[in-house]
C-alpha cells in the first residue's frame, strides 16, 4: 500500500486525484486544500508519495517542495505548463499538466513506484503491479512466499499479508519475479528460494505455511541442482 498525500487549493482537482488513486488501487490517499495542513501531515506521517500543486493562492508548490522530508517521491500538478522546468529542478518524479487524464496519471505513478523500488534497495522494476479486478496491487517480491496457479488466475501468498488473486498466467508471473530468488517447481507452483525451510520426499516445506509444495517430475532435476548449490553456500 502506497501512503500518499495530495495538496491543491482546488477541491475539484483533489477529487480527480482521489478518483484516479481509487482506480489505480493500493494507494491510501489523504487530501488537503490547505498547504499548511498538508505539509504538517507530510512531515509527521512521512508518506511515500506526494501530489503537489505548484500555483496556489497562498503558497508556491516549488517552494513547499524544498521542505519535503528526504526520500519523499513528488509529483507536481499544475495548469501552467511553464512551471514544468521548475518542477523537475525540484527533483520531482514527474509533472502532470491539468487537466489530468488517467493514462497520464498512471504513467506518473508507475514511474514513482520504480523510484520507490530503488529507494528500498531493489533493482528498478522489482516491485510488481498486478491487476486485481479493476484495481492494481503493488507487490514487493521480498514478501512473496509462493505462487499457485488457479485456473486462469494466480494466487500470490505473502508473508503476514493478504493473498492476491490476479488474472495472469503462471508464465507471465514467472517472468515478473526475480529469477535468482524464485523457481518454478511444479506446473502449479512457483516458490521463493529464500522461504524454503526443508525438503522431504519431493516436497518443499516453507516457513509459516502448513501444507507442503510438491516438486513436479519435469522440474525435479533443475530443483535438485539449485538446492544442492544452496546447501553448499
Amino acid at each position: 500500500m502506497i501512503r500518499c498525500v495530495a495538496i491543491d487549493d482546488e477541491p475539484i482537482a483533489l477529487s480527480i486525484i482521489q478518483e484516479y488513486c481509487r482506480r489505480y488501487g493500493d494507494i491510501e490517499l489523504r487530501t488537503f486544500t490547505s498547504p499548511i495542513s498538508g505539509m504538517e501531515c507530510i512531515k509527521s506521517e512521512r508518506p511515500e508519495l506526494v501530489f503537489l500543486d505548484i500555483e496556489m493562492k497562498s503558497h508556491n508548490g516549488v517552494e513547499l517542495a524544498r521542505e519535503l522530508p528526504e526520500g519523499t517521491n513528488l509529483i507536481f500538478t499544475t495548469a501552467f505548463a511553464q512551471y514544468a522546468l521548475e518542477g523537475f529542478d525540484a527533483d520531482a518524479v514527474d509533472f502532470l499538466h491539468k487537466p489530468i487524464f488517467y493514462e497520464r496519471f498512471k504513467r506518473a505513478v508507475d514511474k514513482a513506484v520504480k523510484w520507490m523500488s530503488r529507494e528500498q534497495g531493489a533493482q528498478p522494476g522489482d516491485l510488481i503491479t498486478l491487476k486485481v479486478e479493476h484495481k492494481n496491487v503493488i507487490i514487493n517480491p521480498q514478501d512473496v512466499l509462493f505462487v499457485e496457479a488457479m485456473d486462469n488466475y494466480v494466487k500470490v501468498f505473502r508473508r503476514d499479508m493478504p493473498t492476491v488473486l490476479s488474472q495472469i498466467t503462471m508464465k507471465e508471473m514467472e517472468s515478473l519475479l526475480p529469477e535468482d530468488a524464485f523457481m518454478r517447481v511444479h506446473r502449479s507452483f512457483i516458490i521463493s528460494v529464500n522461504a524454503i525451510e526443508k525438503i522431504s520426499n519431493r516436497k518443499i516445506y516453507i516457513g509459516g505455511v502448513e501444507r507442503p509444495i510438491p516438486v513436479g517430475r519435469k522440474y525435479l532435476e533443475e530443483f535438485n541442482k539449485l538446492y544442492s548449490n544452496l546447501k553448499n553456500k
